[in-house]
């Protein structure tokens, strides 16, 4: 090949987007969480059935048609164009503010006495979950939008929203359905989206001291959750009334030892630490397998992460990038305050560990989330450069800048000097 064919190639594929392998790693990390998901409420259900009078196969059946609805839902979202989410970013606002609607208009379980599910019969359906995935696409569309008018840092037209956007979800999500744990998730999931998108640091200390005041409010209005601090704060005063699940959860991590006690055994299965099959998986996970277990998990959902934030680093465009910035804030925010609260290093939330926990509404939202993120996968950028390239294209290229804000370690493969196919 001559040197003006090679210096053509060259240049037409500086930047390029092409569709390519989708990232399976990603997929191959995602199901061996949801493997370990499945195993540990396997090997809990006869316990769990047993402290509650029910069938051994309850728990395992109904995580199995989470996992089937999970896989399907991931499968959908996986093959439709990112395109296709952008269109109906509205429609699934407007979904959701329906759901909460009817949440609050739905009659509430004795056992959970919150306005955070719609029952019908068997079936239970967590409006939170719906709105986190509402918000992720709606948040992207609305800064791109922005970003490309020119308004990213303009107060009325972008910052204004954003903040009645928060007051909503501490309105609705912390206080009519007092569910603060997800209220957390979202607003993590708007502050990084804004960050990401270029909005000033001033402006996100503002953001900030906004989330303080109304955490603030949504602690000082309920007498439940004083009393969560206060056991977060002492936890050992009252272990046989308000703090008796952040006990057990201690114990059971503390049981468990360098080792573990082994997949076929668990005295906290048995009816002693409260949500023993979702909320408080990881502290069972703790007490079968130990401190080399829950370190292997907490690996597992590093490289999880990891595999995210370099997608964001080489996708193109500012809808496709967004929509996986709040995946990342989503699920490494969701698996911090899940982990912290069985550690006791943060006040229970009741919050589920990210695609291990029992939780049918959450299991499914977030594998088609992650579905989104595998179809964004497909078509990443690959800056290629090589030795007829100018120094300025060069230059241009390796940045990798997002509107403004450049990425760390952008995505720069091995010089090449023809384009892969």
């Amino acid at each position: 090949m001559d040197g003006r064919r090679r210096r053509t190639l060259a240049a037409t594929t500086v930047g390029a987007v092409r569709r390519h392998k989708p990232d399976y790693l990603l997929l191959i990390l995602a199901s061996l969480l949801l493997t370990i998901g499945l195993v540990v409420v396997y090997s809990i259900s006869p316990g769990l059935a047993a402290s509650q009078r029910i069938s051994q196969n309850h728990f395992i059946t109904k995580q199995l048609i989470a996992v089937l609805l999970g896989a399907a839902g991931f499968a959908a979202a996986s093959v439709l164009p990112v395109e296709f989410w952008r269109r109906n970013a509205k429609n699934l606002a407007v979904l959701a503010v329906i759901g909460c609607v009817v949440v609050m208009i739905t009659p509430i379980n004795a056992t959970y006495p919150a306005h955070r599910w719609i029952r019908l019969g068997g079936f239970s359906f967590q409006v939170a979950e719906l709105i986190k995935l509402a918000l992720l696409v709606y948040l992207a569309a609305f800064i791109t939008t922005q970003l490309k008018k020119g308004k990213m840092t303009d107060f009325k037209s972008t910052l204004q929203p954003l903040l009645y956007l928060l007051l909503g979800i501490g309105i609705v999500v912390a206080k009519a359905q007092s569910d603060l744990g997800s209220a957390g998730v979202m607003v993590v999931m708007i502050v990084a989206a804004a960050f990401t998108a270029g909005i000033p640091l001033k402006r996100i200390v503002l953001i900030g001291g906004v989330v303080l005041v109304l955490v603030t409010l949504a602690i000082a209005s309920s007498g439940y959750r004083r009393e969560r601090l206060a056991n977060f704060l002492h936890p050992q005063s009252n272990c046989q009334g308000s703090g008796y699940q952040a006990c057990q959860a201690l114990i059971s991590v503390g049981s468990g030892g360098l080792f573990g006690l082994g997949l076929g055994y668990s005295v906290q299965a048995y009816g002693y630490l409260p949500e023993a099959s979702n909320d408080s998986i990881f502290a069972i996970i703790g007490e079968k397998f130990g401190f080399i277990g829950t370190f292997i998990i907490l690996v597992i959902y590093g490289a999880f992460i990891t595999r995210l934030k370099q997608i964001i680093e080489r996708t193109a465009d500012s809808f496709s990038r967004l929509l996986v910035v709040g995946v990342m804030a989503w699920f490494s925010t969701q698996m911090i305050i899940n982990v912290g609260a069985m550690l006791g290093l943060l006040p229970l939330k009741g919050i589920t560990l990210p695609l291990i926990s029992q939780g049918g509404t959450s299991l499914v939202f977030m594998t088609a989330a992650l579905g989104i993120v595998f179809q964004i996968s497909r078509y990443t950028s690959y800056k290629i450069t090589g030795p007829n390239i100018t120094t300025d294209e060069a230059s241009r290229i390796s940045n990798n800048s997002f509107d403004g804000r450049g990425v760390r370690r952008p995505h720069n493969p091995a010089l090449v000097t023809r384009p892969r196919t």
